[in-house]
């Protein structure tokens, strides 16, 4: 547990206090009487409800229209699996300003549903819930059915055997088996909406704001940091009144669950309910999922393939390399991002997994997912301020970027192998011990064929988070090793039609780059009778 604390006190906390004391002590004195000014102001009190209930109202949505895909993707076996699972979560990669263009296509004025019958959701909060749900949709599939697929259905068929009808058994069986990573996915949903950036300045317009757009207004336009320090505070404690909550209120059941190979319990649909359910799945992925992603290759199109060939040349103004050459940046960033989400996010998981753990350990579980709720643009300025001196110089090292990349993708390591680290059987363990097997053979012997499955799901989030992260990125990244939603969003800054064009075809080159990976990551993780 040392290096995972030991990481996240120099590469978040150090960062983040930094920040903030940059904003609220002026000449040696501290101002914390600016708090109560900026919190009793109308603006700021308004901003705050609309995140706190947009990002409900995203987490409820979201897992209505994703649990159906969670017992489909555990339950069911079709062809194309593999390949819908990648287009599932390649949203979840997207950069924010490009999936709220997209949308905008979509729902704005002269989009597509202006077109066809005449509406635009952009003046309503709809558009903005949406594109919530666009982009958490594999949050919920991943983290649920991960756990789903592994679950033995003979429980819940022992019970329909008892008389039970098929509601009845889920509901009595399967629901409290799934209830951790339902609340696991649940949380990270509402932590990811309640930081939004991107889709609400663009698809909010003047009229919705939320807490993180707040603070880069304060910060980039107004120049007010006291502010938006001010605001990281407000955001930090929300965060971690919630994770505490959360923490108190769920009371995990892993220990009593029986994990069985997936292969056995993902069966041809049977029956028409089992059919209509999987045409219904696929009709919302169509629809929700693929339909967005459509109009970004077709708009990365229009001009041929123009666009593409000019990402080929540098311009020696914003890009002091081609554009292209950031897909390169990202692949790079993204794999070293990964190496550390999963070697620290896989110890602070076994280590909050043992049975003995005590309470201070148990306390850094809801820590963790801190990164999550506090400002990424916080985090990318903490970085320029609090790691700019020796010993600790790390401005001009390219390992500073996966490292910001890391920190998001370390929750997610850890809750995606935390459940199924704590539903090994204990007694497991303790009779390979008592057999001679070193603390490391238990591990490789017994933990490791368990959670193979979930520490590939892990590394597939933490590459996923990387590739598309943006927030502190953008304020990290060199000028000559920019990322790809940097380079998006510099693109998208610039006017002309060449420029929007160029960001649409590196959005689209994203899109396919993540695609690949994450098939590559499905043939991995199966074998050939299907799943681990």
């Amino acid at each position: 547990m040392l290096v995972p604390v030991a990481f996240f006190a120099v590469f978040f906390a150090w960062p983040v206090a930094a920040i903030v004391t940059r904003g609220l002590k002026v000449d040696g004195v501290w101002r914390f009487g600016r708090i109560a000014e900026v919190v009793g102001e109308s603006d700021i009190r308004h901003v705050m409800w609309f995140t706190t209930w947009q990002a409900l109202a995203s987490t409820a949505l979201t897992l209505l229209v994703a649990l159906p895909a969670a017992y489909v993707f555990a339950r069911l076996d079709f062809p194309g699996k593999q390949v819908l699972r990648a287009v599932v979560t390649v949203p979840f990669v997207l950069p924010t300003v490009v999936v709220g263009t997209a949308f905008l296509a979509l729902v704005g004025r002269g989009g597509l549903l202006d077109e066809l019958w005449g509406v635009r959701l952009d003046t309503t909060v709809w558009a903005i819930l949406l594109a919530h749900v666009f982009f958490n949709y594999a949050v919920v599939v991943r983290t649920v059915g991960g756990l789903w697929a592994q679950l033995d259905p003979r429980q819940e068929e022992a019970a329909r055997m008892l008389g039970d009808s098929p509601l009845g058994a889920w509901r009595k069986v399967t629901l409290p088996a799934l209830a951790p990573a339902v609340a696991a996915a649940a949380l990270m949903v509402f932590l990811f909406t309640f930081t939004s950036f991107g889709v609400v300045q663009i698809l909010g317009g003047p009229t919705f704001s939320t807490l993180e757009v707040e603070i880069y207004r304060q910060t980039s336009e107004i120049f007010d940091l006291s502010t938006a320090a001010v605001l990281t505070i407000v955001q930090f404690v929300a965060v971690g009144a919630i994770l505490a909550v959360h923490a108190w209120t769920v009371r995990r059941r892993e220990s009593a669950l029986r994990l069985v190979d997936p292969s056995v319990t993902a069966r041809r649909p049977r029956g028409a309910g089992q059919w209509a359910l999987l045409g219904g799945v696929l009709a919302t992925v169509a629809v929700l999922l693929v339909l967005p992603l459509a109009v970004l290759v077709r708009r990365s199109l229009d001009g041929g393939f123009g666009y593409y060939r000019a990402l080929g040349a540098a311009d020696g103004g914003t890009f002091l390399v081609a554009p292209v050459q950031s897909v390169v940046n990202s692949l790079e960033y993204a794999v070293a991002a990964t190496a550390i989400a999963v070697v620290i996010g896989g110890l602070a998981a076994a280590a909050l997994a043992r049975r003995d753990a005590g309470r201070l350990v148990r306390g850094f579980d809801a820590l963790l997912m801190l990164p999550l709720g506090v400002s990424a643009v916080t985090v990318g300025f903490g970085f320029l301020i609090a790691l700019d001196k020796p010993p600790l110089d790390l401005r001009q090292s390219w390992i500073l970027v996966p490292l910001a990349q890391a920190l998001v993708g370390v929750p997610f390591v850890v809750r995606t192998m935390l459940p199924v680290l704590r539903a090994v059987d204990e007694r497991l363990r303790e009779a390979a011990a008592v057999l001679g097997a070193s603390p490391w053979r238990v591990w490789r012997e017994v933990d490791l064929p368990m959670v193979r499955r979930a520490l590939l799901v892990a590394a597939g989030f933490a590459f996923a988070v990387s590739l598309g992260e943006f927030g502190a990125t953008v304020f990290i990244a060199r000028p000559d090793n920019p990322t790809l939603p940097v380079a998006v969003a510099r693109l998208l800054s610039r006017p002309g039609d060449l420029n929007y064009g160029q960001a649409m075809a590196l959005s689209t080159i994203l899109m396919v780059v993540c695609a690949v990976a994450l098939l590559v990551l499905e043939r991995l993780r199966t074998d050939r009778t299907g799943e681990f």
